[in-house]
């Protein structure tokens, strides 16, 4: 008799034994433990530069870089937990990709950042969005690029590339008011560039706090701590 062979399917199962899960499409929820606000970050990739742990590690890089976190994140849950804590994965949700593949790359965002948070690790939510269908009912019933962030809680969001063509600025600044709408965010971390175009006007809606990306504040001897609240 041949033995069955065992098929890894790629869900990760054990990420998601606890969670919650939002709306129909029932993406994990990434709970609002009240973590810290933080006054450093650094990218996933250069988090060996650290001198003292006292930053939150970012996902705000091209998908290759973090990868290894996809696919085994029990490796670097000791590591991790030497941080004051995690900005949830940046999976990217290009927008000439197929919705199934887009919301697949939120689930994954919250399962693990959800995962984490069930190993003692302080998890803020990043927010990432594409074109409407992500952030508007024009296609699904449902704004999956919020599914899975609990209302009021604190946000992360990266600008860093997502603010220079005309295209990428309109996307941008839409998602942003949907996502205030849709949330109503306590508090927004930014990574990366603030255009007054696009920012100025939400001021009076919620509290930013901006982190240059990494490039501009090694270019700037900063030590990646934050630049402005606003």
């Amino acid at each position: 008799m041949k033995k069955k062979t065992k098929i890894d399917d790629g869900f990760n199962s054990e990420l998601v034994e606890t969670a919650l899960f939002d709306g129909e499409l029932e993406i994990p929820i990434i709970e609002d433990t009240n973590p810290p606000l933080p006054t450093k970050v650094i990218p996933f990739s250069k988090r060996t530069k650290s001198v003292d742990h006292e930053e939150y590690i970012v996902f705000y890089e091209n998908d290759i870089e973090f990868g290894d976190v996809l696919v085994n994140p029990d490796k670097y849950i000791e590591e991790f937990k030497l941080f004051k804590g995690v900005i949830s994965l940046d999976n990217s949700l290009y927008i000439d990709s197929p919705l199934t593949v887009q919301i697949g790359n939120v689930y994954k965002s919250r399962a693990i950042g959800h995962y984490f948070q069930t190993k003692g690790i302080n998890v803020i939510p990043n927010c990432r969005w594409g074109d409407e269908r992500s952030y508007t009912t024009s296609v699904l019933l449902e704004k999956f690029a919020f599914l899975g962030i609990p209302k009021h809680s604190i946000v992360a969001i990266g600008t860093y590339g997502c603010n220079q063509g005309k295209e990428e600025k309109h996307y941008l600044r839409e998602g942003l008011i949907a996502m205030l709408d849709e949330i109503e965010p306590r508090c927004v971390i930014v990574y990366g560039s603030m255009s007054p175009k696009i920012f100025n006007e939400f001021k009076s809606r919620t509290t930013f706090i901006r982190f240059d990306d990494w490039i501009t504040s090694r270019k700037r001897g900063a030590q990646h701590g934050y630049n402005e609240i606003r």
